[in-house]
């Protein structure tokens, strides 16, 4: 596949995920015809949305969006995923840490804002933290699952689990409650919803142990932003095969629906090279590896027979994006493939 990259300075920041503009009077707005948005990963997420616009005139430029969360303001990080639901842009926080550990409670958070309400003015984003509750749904349905994960190695449990349980009960926080001491550390990087509102969480890590990455189908996330929150649960967990490299450690970089009912996504490293990853340190075979645009769908729903083998997905290798290996998010839009990627700090939209 040949790529064109465009590239944009958007608040001199990297960018994840890439999700097509739905709304016309956003794009009137700013006199483009189409649009994406991405999120910049390394801040609060009220400062960190942006749009990358084709304008009429076919000419394509970054806009940083200005947002308000209110009394949330300042109160969350290293937002990864986005995803529409009922004309809400959901935004997913990574419920990761730092590359050298421990979890962080500013990134367990899931966002949302009203398309709509981007054409004028500051928009309002609603952010709901939810203190590592999604974490424990998430490890519970793991625990429960018929897909093995990876364990995550000595050094990835002490720094990311049993450090992260020391600090909060230190600090007497409510939400040591949730963690466990032989949890797996959760790095969410995609999201999609399904047209029966559930939503499919891509995980970076953990991954399977034969190194194929993992989906969780979690129901009830709109149920967090109404005035009595209930919370997410999770209803499904898969492993997508036959796509990951021998020998290699994929997890998930961007999930997006297609026009058949099914999906498209990148699956690639579960952690950056020469960064001083932990995750690396204990599972070198996740560091080099190129990003790869595939494609799966979900079983039938309305399957009346449950086959024993129904979380394995079986996938399509669509291109492999080799060299590239940090592409964050994708869209396939008019026939055409469009890729962000934040190598060298930069903003990189790749058409092919």
């Amino acid at each position: 596949m040949t790529l064109r990259v465009l590239e944009f300075v958007v608040a001199g920041n990297e960018a994840s995920d890439l999700l097509p503009v739905r709304s016309a009077a956003l794009l009137r707005a700013h006199g483009a015809r189409r649009g994406f948005w991405t999120v910049l990963d390394e801040g609060p997420v009220e400062r960190c949305l942006a749009l990358l616009l084709e304008l009429d005139d076919g000419e394509w430029t970054a806009r940083h969006v200005a947002a308000d969360a209110g009394v949330e303001n300042g109160r969350t990080e290293d937002g990864e995923a986005l995803a529409h639901h009922d004309g809400w842009v959901y935004v997913f926080g990574s419920h990761f840490g730092s590359k050298a550990g421990p979890l962080r409670p500013r990134r367990a958070f899931v966002a949302r804002f009203r398309e709509d309400d981007a054409a004028s003015g500051p928009v309002p984003v609603h952010v709901v933290r939810n203190r590592f509750r999604l974490h424990r749904a998430v490890n519970d349905a793991l625990a429960a699952a018929p897909l093995t994960p990876l364990p995550p190695g000595e050094r990835v449990r002490a720094r990311f689990i049993v450090e992260t349980l020391a600090r909060g009960t230190a600090r007497e926080k409510s939400w040591v409650s949730r963690l466990a001491p032989d949890d797996l550390p959760l790095n969410v990087e995609a999201a999609a919803f399904t047209p029966a509102g559930t939503v499919l969480l891509g995980l970076r890590f953990p991954v399977t142990v034969a190194g194929e990455p993992i989906l969780v189908e979690v129901a009830g996330v709109p149920g967090m932003f109404v005035a009595e929150p209930a919370w997410p649960r999770a209803v499904g967990t898969y492993a997508v095969t036959g796509v990951t490299p021998p020998g290699a450690l994929t997890g998930f970089r961007a999930i997006a629906p297609t026009s058949d009912g099914g999906y498209a996504a990148v699956i690639g490293s579960i952690d950056a090279l020469g960064k001083g990853s932990v995750l690396l340190d204990d599972h070198p075979g996740g560091g080099d590896v190129a990003s790869r645009h595939v494609r799966f769908r979900l079983p039938a729903s309305d399957s009346r027979v449950v086959a024993p083998d129904r979380h394995l997905l079986a996938g399509e290798l669509v291109a492999d994006l080799a060299p590239l290996h940090h592409v964050e998010g994708l869209a396939e839009l008019d026939g055409r493939s469009f890729y962000v990627t934040d190598e060298d700090h930069r903003v990189a939209l790749w058409v092919g």
